[in-house]
């Protein structure tokens, strides 16, 4: 059986073109079923159909940058243990971003006009936690996916995704209960946690993405 040598100016040009394709909305192909499923859809009002809108939008963003994230923190890992979960948990990511693109679909929306700006911005990122060495690679992302599972929460509180909206709301439930399982497999691997004012400073950025993506 014949198996083909990628050269790197093949890898960096496969990469280049997963990045145009994600930031730019082209439709992401999910191994896993959509967890929305066969729920009916909710009759929402025009707020809560914003509500709705904003909240997916930016998830939807959330997993472009996660895409760009894992794939930076890959490019450069030491360990070939260590590149393998990255690029397992970026496959359980684009599995997200199908779902959360159909959603939007669903409720007659987009995406952020910004995604090539934070997948640019997240790549830079994760090459740059992934540099650091692997323990520190492992580090990035269990604060990152502990940050995202306290950001679903509290769109699956009272006061986030509108309480009779059952398809984002089932999306949003199997999202974070990968993230949780990355952040737990990351610690298992040799993850450092990140010291201060690291966490403080991803915090403040992810607060100023999703302020502007919820209505852009």
């Amino acid at each position: 059986m014949f198996t083909r040598n990628y050269s790197r100016i093949d890898r960096i040009l496969d990469q280049f073109e997963h990045a145009l394709g994600t930031s730019l909305g082209a439709q992401a192909h999910a191994a896993r079923p959509n967890p929305a499923g066969d729920l009916p859809a909710a009759e929402l009002d025009d707020a809560e159909r914003r509500r709705a809108v904003g909240l997916m939008r930016i998830n939807h963003t959330g997993e472009v940058c996660a895409q760009a994230l894992y794939l930076g923190q890959a490019a450069v890992a030491r360990d070939a243990a260590t590149r393998t979960q990255l690029l397992d948990a970026a496959q359980e990511e684009t599995d997200h971003l199908s779902w959360c693109h159909d959603r939007l679909q669903e409720l007659d929306s987009r995406p952020s006009l910004f995604n090539p700006f934070w997948y640019a911005g997240a790549y830079a990122l994760g090459l740059a936690a992934g540099l650091r060495g692997d323990g520190w690679n492992l580090g990035f992302v269990v604060e990152t996916e502990r940050q995202v599972e306290a950001h679903l929460d509290e769109h699956l509180d009272h006061a986030g995704l509108p309480a009779q909206d059952a398809r984002s709301r089932a999306i949003v439930a199997v999202m974070k209960d990968d993230e949780v399982r990355h952040a737990d497999h990351a610690l298992a691997a040799g993850a450092r946690l990140l010291p201060r004012p690291i966490p403080d400073l991803m915090r403040l950025a992810a607060s100023t993405m999703k302020a502007i993506v919820y209505r852009i």
